[in-house]
């Protein structure tokens, strides 16, 4: 077994993941290498029993764009339109930016564990959550480490069936959440932190 030490170029990229809203529809890197970090987290990312639950769509250019049109189209139907107005410029601020991995569940290997570990049946699928979610940070820490940056946003289950029909997903995927990504023209947002004396507990030492 090979022992790694944590490298400050690691801890720089996590402490260096902020939010991004104002992005543009170009990128730093190309595609190819989009797509690489997508595979690389898909591979690389733990999941409980190594379940490999977790499912990505990778829209980028004007299937991105498709995406939050559609968004729009569905909000508009449900948002009051005396307050659509604000919906709206959110929205197509997401829409300017050059990509959005859509983050997916499948229920099947969360089933298969159900019936093969029962006594934990009610576990699989939070802990199925818990592997989406490392996945997202996997992708939004390694977006901006390129150069680029990212929004995670929640817009399931208003847009799923939507999303797939259009990028013929299957219907029993649940969709997660989408993070959007571009190059960045603005400041990311600040962040404050909690006093770690409130948040972690060592004993031992």
């Amino acid at each position: 077994m090979t022992i790694m030490t944590v490298s400050q170029t690691f801890l720089d990229a996590v402490s260096a993941r902020r939010t991004y809203y104002q992005l543009t529809n170009e990128s730093t890197i190309p595609d190819s290498r989009i797509v690489e970090l997508v595979n690389a987290a898909v591979l690389n990312t733990p999941s409980s029993f190594n379940s490999q639950s977790t499912r990505l769509v990778l829209l980028l250019k004007q299937e991105h764009e498709k995406l939050w049109e559609s968004a729009k189209e569905i909000l508009r139907g449900i948002v009051p339109a005396d307050v659509f107005a604000s919906t709206e410029q959110r929205l197509n601020g997401f829409q300017k930016a050059y990509g959005t991995i859509l983050f997916f569940e499948s229920p099947d290997p969360v089933k298969a564990l159900q019936e093969k570990l029962p006594t934990y049946a009610d576990r699989f699928p939070i802990w199925s959550e818990h592997s989406s979610a490392m996945h997202q940070f996997f992708l939004w820490t390694a977006l901006e480490a390129e150069g680029l940056g990212a929004n995670l946003q929640h817009y399931n289950p208003l847009i799923d069936e939507r999303v797939c029909a259009e990028w013929n997903v299957p219907a029993d995927w649940s969709l997660k959440a989408q993070l959007v990504f571009g190059t960045p023209t603005g400041e990311p947002l600040e962040k404050t932190y909690q006093p770690l004396k409130d948040r972690v507990f060592v004993h031992g030492l």
